[in-house]
Protein backbone atom coordinates (compact mmCIF):
# COMPACT_ATOMS: atom_id res chain seq x y z
CA UNK A 1 0.00 0.00 0.00
CA UNK A 2 1.23 3.32 1.08
CA UNK A 3 0.86 6.35 -1.09
CA UNK A 4 -0.43 9.69 -0.06
CA UNK A 5 2.93 11.40 -0.08
CA UNK A 6 4.09 13.74 2.67
CA UNK A 7 0.77 14.07 4.47
CA UNK A 8 0.64 10.30 4.81
CA UNK A 9 -2.69 9.05 3.54
CA UNK A 10 -5.54 10.45 1.58
CA UNK A 11 -7.08 9.22 -1.65
CA UNK A 12 -4.93 7.90 -4.44
CA UNK A 13 -5.52 10.61 -7.07
CA UNK A 14 -3.88 10.11 -10.45
CA UNK A 15 -2.39 13.18 -12.02
CA UNK A 16 -4.24 13.93 -15.26
CA UNK A 17 -2.01 13.68 -18.34
CA UNK A 18 -1.58 16.90 -20.29
CA UNK A 19 -0.43 16.58 -23.88
CA UNK A 20 2.53 18.50 -25.24
CA UNK A 21 0.20 20.24 -27.70
CA UNK A 22 -1.94 21.58 -24.86
CA UNK A 23 1.15 22.73 -22.98
CA UNK A 24 2.36 24.57 -26.09
CA UNK A 25 -1.16 25.96 -26.81
CA UNK A 26 -1.16 24.34 -30.27
CA UNK A 27 -3.77 22.45 -32.28
CA UNK A 28 -1.21 20.43 -34.25
CA UNK A 29 0.05 17.23 -32.54
CA UNK A 30 3.50 17.86 -31.08
CA UNK A 31 4.05 14.21 -30.08
CA UNK A 32 3.23 12.98 -33.60
CA UNK A 33 5.58 15.56 -35.16
CA UNK A 34 8.30 14.40 -32.73
CA UNK A 35 7.68 10.77 -33.70
CA UNK A 36 7.92 11.61 -37.43
CA UNK A 37 11.13 13.57 -36.86
CA UNK A 38 12.68 10.60 -35.03
CA UNK A 39 11.45 8.01 -37.54
CA UNK A 40 12.59 10.07 -40.51
CA UNK A 41 16.21 9.91 -39.34
CA UNK A 42 16.84 13.56 -40.17
CA UNK A 43 19.38 13.58 -37.35
CA UNK A 44 20.64 11.14 -34.72
CA UNK A 45 19.10 13.20 -31.94
CA UNK A 46 16.11 15.55 -31.88
CA UNK A 47 15.92 18.41 -29.37
CA UNK A 48 12.95 18.88 -27.05
CA UNK A 49 11.93 22.19 -28.65
CA UNK A 50 12.25 21.11 -32.29
CA UNK A 51 8.90 19.29 -32.64
CA UNK A 52 7.10 22.11 -30.80
CA UNK A 53 8.60 24.72 -33.12
CA UNK A 54 7.86 22.66 -36.24
CA UNK A 55 4.26 22.01 -35.14
CA UNK A 56 3.79 25.75 -34.54
CA UNK A 57 5.15 26.60 -38.01
CA UNK A 58 2.91 23.99 -39.67
CA UNK A 59 -0.11 25.28 -37.75
CA UNK A 60 0.61 28.86 -38.81
CA UNK A 61 0.97 27.88 -42.49
CA UNK A 62 -2.24 25.85 -42.38
CA UNK A 63 -4.13 28.76 -40.77
CA UNK A 64 -2.77 31.19 -43.38
CA UNK A 65 -3.76 28.99 -46.34
CA UNK A 66 -7.18 28.25 -44.85
CA UNK A 67 -7.91 31.93 -44.23
CA UNK A 68 -6.95 32.97 -47.77
CA UNK A 69 -8.79 30.08 -49.41
CA UNK A 70 -11.86 30.80 -47.26
CA UNK A 71 -11.80 34.36 -48.56
CA UNK A 72 -11.51 33.04 -52.13
CA UNK A 73 -14.49 30.74 -51.53
CA UNK A 74 -16.52 33.64 -50.11
CA UNK A 75 -15.62 35.76 -53.15
CA UNK A 76 -17.06 33.00 -55.36
CA UNK A 77 -20.20 32.86 -53.15
CA UNK A 78 -19.41 29.36 -51.91
CA UNK A 79 -19.55 28.03 -48.35
CA UNK A 80 -17.10 25.19 -48.92
CA UNK A 81 -13.42 25.41 -49.84
CA UNK A 82 -12.49 23.37 -52.91
CA UNK A 83 -9.13 22.84 -54.65
CA UNK A 84 -9.77 25.81 -56.96
CA UNK A 85 -10.04 28.13 -53.95
CA UNK A 86 -6.81 26.71 -52.52
CA UNK A 87 -4.98 27.34 -55.79
CA UNK A 88 -6.31 30.90 -56.09
CA UNK A 89 -5.32 31.64 -52.49
CA UNK A 90 -1.79 30.25 -52.84
CA UNK A 91 -0.97 31.70 -56.26
CA UNK A 92 -2.33 35.19 -55.47
CA UNK A 93 -0.21 35.50 -52.31
CA UNK A 94 3.41 36.37 -53.15
CA UNK A 95 5.04 34.59 -50.21
CA UNK A 96 2.94 31.43 -50.42
CA UNK A 97 3.41 31.34 -54.21
CA UNK A 98 7.18 31.44 -53.71
CA UNK A 99 7.04 28.72 -51.04
CA UNK A 100 4.79 26.42 -53.09
CA UNK A 101 6.07 27.26 -56.58
CA UNK A 102 6.88 23.64 -57.42
CA UNK A 103 3.61 22.27 -56.04
CA UNK A 104 0.73 21.10 -58.23
CA UNK A 105 -2.74 21.31 -56.67
CA UNK A 106 -4.96 18.61 -58.18
CA UNK A 107 -8.16 19.98 -59.79
CA UNK A 108 -6.96 23.49 -59.04
CA UNK A 109 -6.87 24.79 -62.61
CA UNK A 110 -4.78 27.84 -63.48
CA UNK A 111 -4.82 31.53 -62.62
CA UNK A 112 -6.89 33.63 -65.01
CA UNK A 113 -4.30 35.43 -67.11
CA UNK A 114 -5.47 37.32 -70.21
CA UNK A 115 -3.08 39.49 -72.20
CA UNK A 116 -4.33 43.11 -71.96
CA UNK A 117 -4.05 43.46 -75.75
CA UNK A 118 -6.77 40.84 -76.16
CA UNK A 119 -9.23 42.54 -73.81
CA UNK A 120 -12.01 44.66 -75.39
CA UNK A 121 -11.26 48.36 -75.75
CA UNK A 122 -12.72 50.81 -73.25
CA UNK A 123 -15.73 52.59 -74.76
CA UNK A 124 -14.45 56.09 -75.50
CA UNK A 125 -16.32 59.19 -76.65
CA UNK A 126 -14.27 59.17 -79.89
CA UNK A 127 -16.48 56.45 -81.37
CA UNK A 128 -19.29 58.48 -82.92
CA UNK A 129 -22.70 57.36 -84.13
CA UNK A 130 -21.47 57.51 -87.74
CA UNK A 131 -18.79 54.91 -86.92
CA UNK A 132 -21.42 52.68 -85.35
CA UNK A 133 -23.74 53.12 -88.35
CA UNK A 134 -21.02 52.14 -90.83
CA UNK A 135 -20.36 48.81 -89.09
CA UNK A 136 -22.53 45.87 -90.15
CA UNK A 137 -24.96 44.69 -87.50
CA UNK A 138 -24.81 41.02 -86.59
CA UNK A 139 -27.68 39.42 -84.75
CA UNK A 140 -26.89 37.03 -81.91
CA UNK A 141 -28.54 34.21 -83.83
CA UNK A 142 -26.35 34.61 -86.91
CA UNK A 143 -23.28 35.09 -84.69
CA UNK A 144 -24.06 31.84 -82.87
CA UNK A 145 -24.58 30.12 -86.22
CA UNK A 146 -21.15 31.41 -87.25
CA UNK A 147 -19.53 30.21 -84.00
CA UNK A 148 -21.20 26.84 -83.98
CA UNK A 149 -20.72 26.14 -87.66
CA UNK A 150 -24.47 25.74 -88.11
CA UNK A 151 -24.92 23.50 -85.07
CA UNK A 152 -27.34 24.36 -82.30
CA UNK A 153 -24.89 25.46 -79.60
CA UNK A 154 -26.08 25.50 -76.00
CA UNK A 155 -24.01 28.58 -75.09
CA UNK A 156 -25.89 30.83 -77.54
CA UNK A 157 -28.89 32.89 -76.48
Amino acid sequence: GGGGGRTGGGGERKKKKVSKSVKACLQFPVARVARYLKKGRYAKRIGVGAPIYLAAVLEYLAAEVLELSGNAARDNKKNRINPRHLLLAVRNDDELAELLQGVTIASGGVLPNINPVLLPKKSSTAATDSDKASRPKISTQSFCYFLGGGLNMSFCF
